[in-house]
């Protein structure tokens, strides 16, 4: 079998060189590069890692933390982490926190501590100043996505703001009747997102001279089944029946839709129907929404870690990061029908 030796000597480099262009860690010439990879296939040579591992002290592999995996917007930012890392040549450890409290601790206190991953990514969980300072004692840097974490480089979106917008959308076709499907208490725990997007919504009928009304607002669980319930409840009496509806996600709207026709409503004639994500659906079901790119959250999170994991510069202080959102106008949306109350 060949070795490391073999490769050096066919492409007319050093050991270290071949080290360095196949392990993607330092600098190589993309001339020297080329021949490395090319010796290195000839010959079948395949890096070790346990032998990289030994070497370097890291293992290549990055730890992932998530509290749903069957929700579209976590499997979408752990998509755009997932590809980013294998960009940068490294594997990845899925954590999914969605049992009980207990398997927390024995990822936080156990398995992250050990030596198998380099760094952390934490998808909407708001870690603890304990668990933070455990893995920076082990110098294995951890980013966030989300929310704020003290001492922490974290990519976090405005939930307030993002239900203003999609609220403002509606009051500005002229709905005053708007209802809200947000989340349940299971919901609102880290960076509570649920009471963040309810108070945006809130706030936005306020500025508009519209006191929120209590009876307009359901409470479900960011599911297309429970976003239909929920829809059913605020849909089902014509004389409290809202013109309109913002969900606090893009699956529980698109369950508002299916309660709609069910009901034998037209979206938007009859209600119109505004969401949060810019799920892979929205667009077939013609659903208004706010984009907030999770993909991408997945993506600049890795870059972020690989700043600390892979530094060209001394790294800055540890910062949150606003991450970008957008209206999307589709056939979900429009001004009252001439019957609305």
């Amino acid at each position: 079998m060949a070795g490391i030796d073999d490769v050096a000597k066919l492409a007319g480099v050093s050991t270290a060189t071949v080290s360095r262009a196949l392990s993607g860690r330092g600098h190589v010439s993309a001339g020297a590069k080329a021949k490395v990879e090319a010796a290195a296939h000839e010959l079948g040579y395949v890096v070790s890692s346990n032998a990289s591992s030994l070497a370097t002290g890291r293992t290549r592999n990055v730890g992932v933390v998530v509290p749903f995996l069957n929700r579209w917007f976590f499997s979408s930012v752990l998509e755009g982490a997932q590809q980013a890392l294998l960009r940068h040549g490294y594997d990845l450890t899925l954590y999914n926190l969605a049992g009980d409290g207990a398997e927390r601790g024995i990822v936080f206190d156990e398995f992250l501590l050990r030596k198998r991953v380099d760094a952390v990514i934490a998808i909407s969980l708001e870690v603890s100043e304990g668990e933070v300072a455990r893995l920076h004692d082990l110098g294995k840097p951890i980013v966030g996505v989300g929310g704020p974490i003290e001492g922490v480089r974290t990519l976090l979106i405005d939930d307030v703001a993002v239900a203003r917008l999609a609220t403002e959308h509606l009051l500005g076709l002229g709905h005053r009747r708007i209802a809200h499907i947000g989340g349940d208490l299971e919901f609102d725990l880290d960076f509570h997102l649920p009471t963040n997007r309810r108070l945006g919504y809130e706030a936005a009928l306020q500025d508009a001279g519209v006191e929120p009304d209590p009876t307009l607002f359901a409470a479900a669980d960011f599911t297309v089944a429970g976003g239909h319930h929920a829809a059913l409840q605020l849909l089902g009496s014509p004389r409290n029946r809202p013109t309109a509806i913002f969900a606090a996600s893009d699956e529980m709207a698109i369950g508002a839709i299916l309660a709609a026709r069910d009901l034998g409503l037209n979206v938007p004639r009859d209600v119109s129907i505004v969401g949060i994500d810019d799920h892979d659906l929205s667009e077939f079901f013609g659903l208004t929404t706010v984009a907030q790119f999770p993909h991408r959250q997945g993506a600049r999170a890795v870059e972020i870690l690989m700043e600390q994991l892979e530094p060209a510069a001394e790294a800055g202080p540890p910062t949150a990061t606003a991450l970008p959102y957008e209206l999307r106008v589709r056939s979900s949306s429009a001004r009252p029908g001439p019957d609305a109350a």
